[in-house]
């Protein structure tokens, strides 16, 4: 049994796979080829987002964000204390203030309330992360900051997990002022290596973020800004081009997987609350449960793999350890990541497969 398994999805469209990467092969266009414009105005026509840059890698999307906003050393930038490490390294990166916020438990996103708090005259900038495939409300996170103060503040949506997913009809990557997600092969849009995105409705920033792309230039030879080298490869282009229209069929079989294992195990475990007004895109199907170790041993020793996303909050990670954060500040955060658990989980995985696990599962929980 897989984790995830990603050949059924080759197996649908390996014909058209294959004749895309051989005319990339053909053409000998490596870099920045035909391919990535063209699949640049499809995601920007699926998202309904004006401006789509395609860059080299989800982390590198979240860096070039930052990097177009100017902000000043120091400046903060509030982000979920529960999220994978690159939602804040990037802050790290760029030499700001990372400020955590705590989570809602029942849906691991960003707690709004919390987020009030955190709001001072130095936030810059938040980072929202769509977790689990469920988009955050940003729609209500845009009132809670006009509330708390009138300076701009830009909403980023750190989408790596939640492409195709919807709220209120409007699509994950187009709900923020910038929105970055990632390619990597097990996303829900995923490449056959490293890819990411960055989408905005804001000319200034799309131009700018095209620039910072390849070096800062804005003419061939002519650096108008310090940038780096982040440039989605022709051949991953040509693998998403055929990947991107079965986003949708395929939200609609993780919903179905998701409904089976929400019927089989949520009267006696933890499931992920779904907002109303969400429809996810699931990346994982996690439960919440106080034996978790436990558990996982009870199901590697019947060889039923899972992961733990994410065991750490992030303000509890190494790097700072010499930090002076108050130890109760998310305390969701930390009961989260001690009792979170993924199962296996994918848009083609049978109903059997599913059983299979829910009976272990139940079997451990007796």
């Amino acid at each position: 049994m897989n984790f995830i398994d990603l050949a059924p999805q080759y197996e649908k469209i390996r014909d058209n796979v294959n004749k895309r990467l051989q005319s990339v092969m053909e053409r000998s266009q490596f870099i920045m080829g035909p391919e990535v414009k063209e699949l640049e105005q499809k995601l920007e026509d699926y998202t309904n987002s004006k401006s789509c840059i395609c860059v080299g890698n989800g982390t590198d999307a979240l860096q070039l964000a930052l990097m177009a906003l100017e902000l000043n050393e120091g400046d903060e930038v509030l982000v979920p204390d529960f999220s994978f490490f690159a939602s804040v390294e990037v802050i790290l990166l760029l030499k700001l203030k990372p400020v955590f916020v705590d989570v809602d438990q029942e849906t691991c996103l960003i707690d709004l309330n919390n987020l009030s708090s955190k709001i001072t005259e130095r936030t810059k900038a938040v980072i929202a992360v769509s977790l689990y495939g469920q988009c955050p409300d940003f729609s209500k996170m845009r009132e809670v900051i006009e509330q708390k103060t009138s300076n701009r503040i830009v909403l980023i949506e750190d989408a790596a997990q939640s492409f195709g997913s919807l709220q209120r009809d409007k699509k994950s990557c187009a709900l923020a002022d910038l929105a970055c997600t990632s390619f990597f092969p097990t996303k829900p849009l995923g490449c056959f290596g490293d890819g990411g995105a960055i989408f905005t409705n804001h000319d200034e920033l799309a131009l700018k973020i095209k620039a910072l792309r390849v070096h800062g230039q804005t003419k061939r030879y002519e650096h108008s800004f310090v940038g780096v080298n982040s440039r989605l490869d022709t051949m991953q282009a040509a693998v998403l081009l055929e990947k991107l229209p079965l986003v949708d069929q395929e939200r609609e079989l993780r919903l179905k997987a998701s409904e089976r294992y929400f019927d089989r195990l949520s009267k006696r475990f933890q499931c992920l609350k779904i907002e109303s007004f969400n429809t996810p895109n699931y990346a994982q199907f996690p439960i919440f449960i106080d034996r978790r170790d436990e558990l996982k041993e009870f199901l590697a020793n019947r060889d039923i793999p899972t992961t733990i996303h994410y065991p750490i909050p992030m303000s509890k990670q190494p790097i700072f350890e010499n930090e002076l954060f108050d130890e109760g500040d998310c305390p969701r955060s930390v009961k989260v990541a001690s009792s979170v658990l993924c199962l296996p989980f994918y848009a083609y995985i049978t109903e059997d497969i599913i059983d299979h696990v829910c009976d272990h599962v139940l079997e451990f929980d007796r």
